[in-house]
């Protein structure tokens, strides 16, 4: 099976990027990037919430939300999964196009290099879970397939 590799948001597969700028609309919330959705879930309902929306880039939301003098929601561990999940879900259900393209590498893995994420993507040494790869190709096969 072939692996497509992303990392950034450019690129032919950036569109697979949470920092690829998707505008998507949840509960009445317009998020720039998926980023700005997932790091801002890790506040919901503080004040820290909005202010990781209006961050002007994904660069800024993730290194804001890895601030750890901001409340974390108690439950983050057991719903980050299922909370990056519903962010991608709405990302390609929101955009038509860019699900187009995620169904076209349905032939191949996903594998997130980012050399500084080995839960998100595969690390320095590529050996990280590559949790977004695998959560990309999900919605891919079995939650957007019939869309």
């Amino acid at each position: 099976m072939k692996t497509i590799d992303f990392w950034t948001p450019k690129g032919k597969y950036g569109f697979l990027s949470n920092f690829y700028h998707a505008p998507t609309v949840m509960n009445g919330v317009t998020y720039p990037t998926n980023e700005h959705f997932f790091q801002s879930q890790k506040f919901a309902g503080k004040p820290q919430e909005q202010y990781i929306i209006a961050l002007p880039t994904p660069g800024d939301t993730a290194r804001e939300g890895k601030r750890r003098d901001f409340p974390l929601r108690s439950d983050w561990e057991q719903v980050k999964e299922e909370i990056m999940l519903q962010g991608l879900i709405a990302k390609f259900e929101q955009h038509p196009e860019l699900l187009k393209r995620l169904m076209e590498t349905k032939e191949s893995s996903l594998r997130e290099t980012s050399p500084y994420d080995s839960y998100w993507g595969t690390g320095r040494n590529l050996k990280g879970k590559n949790r977004l790869g695998v959560l990309l190709e999900k919605v891919r096969d079995e939650i957007l397939v019939n869309k």
